[in-house]
C-alpha cells in the first residue's frame, strides 16, 4: 500500500480542504455542513481524512466529546464518533479505518477522556460494528437496529447507553421531517421529500435541529433525521425521492 497520510479539517482549510464526502463548494449542502462544522468546532468536534502521496481523498472520520454527539446517548468523558468512510470498495481491508479509530482513540486519551464510542448497524449509512471489535471496542447497549460500541480504558467509568428515542414520537401528528445540518446530504432529501409531498398533497412540517439538547429529543435513533407520520418512524436517515414515492404507497 502507498504511503498514506492524516490530515486535520478545520475551520481555516475546510474550503481548501472539502468536507470529504461533498466537495461542490457551491452546493447548499456544504455551505449548512461547513456552518455547523465551524460552530461545532468550537465544542471539540474534528475532522480527519486520509491522503496519499498524490494527494488523493481515501477516507474520513469525524468525532466530538459525547457531550456534544449529535446522537441519542449518554456518555460522560467519552469520545464520540459520529461517522467514518473509506471512500473506495479497493482500499478497505487495508487498515485505514482501523488507522482512524486509533487517531481518534489517541486525541481522546490526550484530553483525558475515559474512552471512544460510536453507534453501528448493519444498516444503512451506519459503519458495520466488526471494525470496531477488532479494535478492542465491545457492545454495551444497543436500541432496534443500532448497537452502542465502547471502548474504555478507564474501569470506573459508567458504560455510555442510548437514550430512549422511541418516547419521543408520540408528540408528532401528522407529517414531520426532522433533520439536521450534520451531514451535508440531508438538504438535498428535505428540498425532494417536501417538493414531493407537497405534489402528493400532504401537508409537511419541516423542522431542523440547532443544536445537542434537540437531538437529546430527537425521535430516532440515527438522531440527526427523521420521517415521521402520526407517531411512526417511517426513515431514519436521508433517502432518494424514489425511496420517499414508495413510501407514500404504502401510507396513502
Amino acid at each position: 500500500m502507498d504511503p498514506i497520510h492524516v490530515f486535520d479539517i478545520t475551520p481555516d482549510n475546510v474550503e481548501q480542504e472539502t468536507l470529504f464526502c461533498i466537495k461542490d463548494l457551491k452546493s447548499p449542502g456544504f455551505k449548512a455542513k461547513q456552518e455547523w462544522f465551524e460552530k461545532r468546532y468550537a465544542e471539540g468536534l474534528r475532522m480527519k481524512v486520509l491522503k496519499n502521496e498524490a494527494g488523493k481523498l481515501l477516507a474520513f472520520i469525524e468525532y466530538v466529546p459525547a457531550e456534544y454527539a449529535w446522537r441519542p446517548l449518554k456518555a460522560p468523558q467519552f469520545m464520540f464518533i459520529h461517522c467514518m468512510y473509506v471512500y473506495s470498495n479497493k482500499d478497505k481491508g487495508l487498515g485505514m479505518g482501523s488507522l482512524l479509530v486509533n487517531a481518534c482513540i489517541d486525541d481522546a486519551k490526550a484530553q483525558g477522556m475515559s474512552g471512544v464510542c460510536i453507534m453501528t448497524s448493519k444498516g444503512t449509512w451506519m459503519a458495520d460494528k466488526r471494525l470496531f471489535e477488532k479494535n478492542g471496542f465491545t457492545q454495551v447497549d444497543a436500541g432496534e437496529r443500532f448497537e452502542l460500541m465502547s471502548l474504555k480504558w478507564d474501569s470506573s467509568a459508567a458504560d455510555p447507553c442510548l437514550l430512549n428515542w422511541n418516547k419521543e414520537l408520540e408528540k408528532y401528528k401528522g407529517w414531520h421531517l426532522l433533520y439536521a445540518d450534520q451531514c451535508p446530504w440531508h438538504l438535498k432529501a428535505v428540498d425532494v421529500i417536501r417538493q414531493t409531498a407537497q405534489s402528493n398533497g400532504i401537508d409537511i412540517k419541516l423542522s431542523r435541529f440547532e443544536s445537542r439538547q434537540d437531538i437529546e429529543k430527537a425521535p430516532s435513533g440515527f438522531g440527526t433525521f427523521a420521517l415521521i407520520r402520526d407517531g411512526k418512524l417511517l426513515s431514519d436517515h436521508y433517502i432518494s425521492e424514489t425511496r420517499f414515492k414508495n413510501i407514500l404507497k404504502k401510507e396513502l
